[in-house]
């Protein structure tokens, strides 16, 4: 019985997700209401707010999913490649399959229907990922390493962008190896 309602409460959760992004794509993440959400999804009310507190709970709650996702996409690339913690770009990889896989979500994300919130919380990801790839010091502290992530996750953020916009067919290594 437990697990019918494990079951029964991931698929809520997967709908609303679903219909958070498919709202988010067709009238940005701003104009959005809980009562559309949950008209998307087909749940009730009180099913919505017995999984999250508001609009904003379920987008985070897509972004923890999404950083558990890229965190063991990472560890998997870096498992079965010999690279080194020192490149700054070594996050990148693994991010432009992930985002080839979930082109739709991160349409969302970054082209700029996802509002403020969005575009911020996935620099927040990426500047996590990319700090952790970063050595301690670069070039003798002549340059501030948080200028550097934050130039990195910038010029990531455009390559990506740059791919979506025009629905590039370029495969991610493709797409990888002109970023880098």
């Amino acid at each position: 019985m437990s697990r019918d309602i494990d079951r029964r409460a991931a698929r809520t959760r997967k709908a609303l997700h679903q219909a958070l992004l498919t709202l988010m794509l067709r009238k940005g993440y701003e104009a959005l209401s809980v009562q559309d959400i949950i008209d998307e999804a087909d749940v009730g009310r009180s099913t919505f707010y017995a999984h999250y507190t508001g609009k904003e709970d379920l987008l985070r709650s897509g972004f923890r999913m999404l950083r558990e996702e890229l965190e063991e996409a990472q560890s998997t690339a870096r498992a079965g490649a010999e690279a080194s913690h020192d490149d700054p770009l070594g996050f990148s990889t693994a991010m432009f399959e992930h985002a080839a896989r979930y082109a739709d979500h991160y349409r969302t994300m970054i082209g700029g229907r996802g509002g403020a919130v969005t575009e911020n919380e996935i620099r927040l990801i990426l500047s996590e990922m990319v700090r952790r790839e970063l050595p301690p010091t670069l070039y003798g502290d002549a340059i501030p390493r948080d200028f550097v992530v934050q130039f990195i996750v910038g010029a990531f953020l455009t390559a990506l962008n740059w791919w979506f916009e025009r629905k590039s067919r370029l495969p991610p290594p493709q797409v990888d190896a002109m970023f880098r």
